[in-house]
């Protein structure tokens, strides 16, 4: 059940999750492995026979434009199922990239298809997992479209240490965060200098530090406000599904 831990602690943040489902989750996965950072966990156009949950690390979903320039549209921490959509779209129109080394694990489609049949409450709970990646590529739109970029690193910020605070990723009010300012830049659509200033931004105001792969939250307050961060959207209240 090891490799399930991250995946059982994001589920249980909903609703409570069985232990005859956390066993039909561990018949799903049938085989692991191990990436580099920049390796493709899943490549484009690809039409993979499983979904892949990442056990440890940070991916990235993204898409490639013909200048050769990327849009990072999503990124994926401990717990998450990072391709199960490909389950029902079968062919891949972006892909999943390891931001850091990446421990996943694998789910066949076949055994995924049959918890669907077999397991109706279990099924609503990686639906609803589906969800909650619309719910955040939605506050992306709206961040990137009508926030400025101070307030948009800021939510990203709260966003990113929320999510990893529920699979147990962060000590205090720090969590590890291996992205440069490069990769960062293709998250939020800037240069690499803008970058730099947004970020610089944040630590002037003693709302954040940023050293060393780390970010440490010093105003948590004061970071929510500047976001207008809410995270009802990340459906966290458990409850019955």
């Amino acid at each position: 059940m090891s490799l399930l831990k991250p995946l059982l602690l994001n589920l249980g943040q909903h609703d409570t999750v069985s232990d005859e489902e956390a066993a039909l989750l561990a018949s799903a996965i049938t085989k692991e492995a191990t990436f580099v950072t920049g390796d493709d966990i899943v490549a484009i156009g690809s039409r993979p026979a499983y979904s892949s949950l990442l056990v440890d690390g940070f991916a990235a979903r993204y898409k490639m434009l013909s200048d050769g320039g990327r849009q990072i549209t999503a990124l994926h921490v401990a717990g998450d199922f990072v391709d199960l959509h490909a389950f029902l779209l079968k062919t891949m129109d972006h892909g999943i990239v390891a931001l850091s080394p990446c421990h996943v694990a694998f789910a066949e489609h076949g055994d995924l298809k049959t918890i669907s049949e077999q397991a109706p409450h279990l099924t609503r709970l990686l639906w609803l997992d589906t969800l909650v990646d619309g719910a955040i590529h939605r506050e992306w739109i709206v961040a990137m479209g009508r926030r400025s970029r101070k307030s948009q690193l800021a939510h990203l910020i709260c966003e990113l240490y929320v999510r990893l605070r529920g699979v147990q990723r962060t000590v205090d009010w720090s969590f590890h965060f291996p992205l440069s300012q490069a990769e960062m830049a293709d998250v939020l659509g800037l240069s690499v200098v803008h970058m730099n200033r947004v970020i610089q931004s944040l630590r002037r105001e003693d709302l954040i530090s940023w050293t060393h792969h780390t970010i440490s939250i010093l105003d948590w307050v004061r970071l929510q406000e500047v976001a207008e961060f809410d995270p009802t959207y990340l459906s966290m209240m458990r409850e019955p599904r």
